[in-house]
């Protein structure tokens, strides 16, 4: 099967774009496509995630890892407690337990494309005292606030 990207509409064929979850208080302006979902022998799910200009995914950790690229745009990343400027083309590994937040605050969008186990843990979001802790770094609280600069 082939599901052509359409540049200008920011999504595949055939795939319909869906709210990022079903909490909006913890995301902002995040869509998310899922291109591929546990088929023959591939227990995966394979997503594109759109995040419009100053948006941002939610601030999770869970037991289950991650593998991210960016494909479109560029913003930052949060990893622990370390900020890292990303744009198209980069790879990251998400490490199990490891707290994680993509914003498009480097321009207009950010998109990416994550490949996870289809059979995964629900996302844990952070206590008072795990923020106390990130923002620790003050990168990681600008980057909380949405104040970093580029």
């Amino acid at each position: 099967m082939i599901h052509k990207f359409h540049p200008d509409k920011n999504r595949w064929d055939g795939v319909e774009p869906h709210i990022y979850k079903e909490n909006p208080g913890v995301f902002r302006k995040v869509t998310k496509q899922i291109l591929f979902d546990n088929e023959n022998d591939l227990p995966v799910q394979f997503r594109y995630f759109q995040v419009e200009k100053n948006g941002f995914s939610s601030l999770e950790h869970h037991k289950h890892m991650h593998a991210v690229m960016i494909f479109k745009g560029k913003g930052h990343v949060l990893l622990g407690n370390q900020v890292y400027a990303v744009e198209e083309g980069d790879f990251l590994t998400i490490a199990p337990w490891q707290w994680h937040q993509l914003r498009a605050d480097r321009g207009e969008i950010l998109g990416f494309l994550c490949l996870v186990n289809h059979d995964r843990d629900i996302p844990k979001y952070p206590t008072e005292e795990d923020l106390a802790e990130i923002r620790k770094n003050p990168e990681a609280a600008a980057f909380l606030d949405g104040t970093l600069k580029d």
